[in-house]
């Protein structure tokens, strides 16, 4: 295993530049990140392999603009993030990020394609051009009979890829995995991770996926994990 570092590359979807990321229980600090380094290219695929209480959430949430870091930059696109207040943290995650966690999250009372058109009403496109787009994405994935299905008539690998559809319909730089199929069985899990790699090479999405499945993991183009808070290469057996 070898540290991973930033490269010369001006702009990279993600760059994790020294972040450092501390919690305090009383007047004990601990360390989750120390100078964590790490750079994400648009097309790119990264599985993070860690175990439990490792801060692997803690490392998506940071890159995700969720958290702010103690120390360090998060820069996206070129754009330096790290300090940027609540408001303009929010603007810049709306239109540059994409979250697809282990659960669906999907809102219950809206169907499919309801929920691939709420982030991009939100983020300001219009009802018809955001049915428009979602209604493409939906198709993509297989799901364009199932569009008007709300997500208690969808199977869990349905859902899971209404997810995805939903985690890139605002064109993000990067798309951030917590275990997207840590709750399917194998073969769900293995056409759900299909899916995904599809869409992140088709739409040039920088991807940084936890997971705990080494055999996914492998099909990635590269892994990393956490070790003494810096993100390391993984070298996969």
């Amino acid at each position: 295993m070898t540290q991973s570092s930033a490269t010369t590359d001006p702009h990279p979807a993600l760059r994790l530049d020294r972040v450092e990321r501390r919690f305090h229980q009383g007047e004990t600090a601990l360390t989750i990140l120390d100078g964590a380094d790490m750079v994400l290219r648009a097309g790119e695929m990264v599985a993070l392999v860690a175990p439990s209480g490792a801060g692997k959430s803690t490392l998506l949430h940071i890159a995700g603009l969720l958290e702010r870091p103690d120390g360090g930059d998060v820069v996206v696109n070129g754009v330096s993030c790290g300090q940027m207040d609540d408001a303009a943290r929010t603007q810049m995650r709306r239109g540059t990020i994409g979250f697809v966690y282990q659960f669906h999250h999907l809102l219950p009372e809206f169907s499919a394609l309801e929920n691939v058109m709420l982030p991009q009403m939100i983020r300001g496109l219009s009802r018809g051009m955001a049915a428009e787009r979602s209604k493409e994405l939906l198709d993509y994935m297989r799901l364009g009979a199932r569009a008007s299905h709300r997500p208690a008539e969808l199977s869990g690998g349905e859902q899971q890829r209404v997810a995805i559809a939903r985690a890139v319909a605002n064109n993000p730089y990067v798309l951030l995995a917590d275990e997207p199929t840590g709750n399917l069985d194998p073969v769900t899990s293995t056409y759900v991770f299909d899916a995904l790699t599809a869409l992140v090479r088709q739409a040039g999405v920088a991807a940084l996926i936890a997971t705990h499945n080494h055999d996914l993991a492998r099909r990635m183009d590269r892994a990393v994990t956490l070790r003494d808070g810096h993100i390391v290469d993984l070298v996969l057996d």
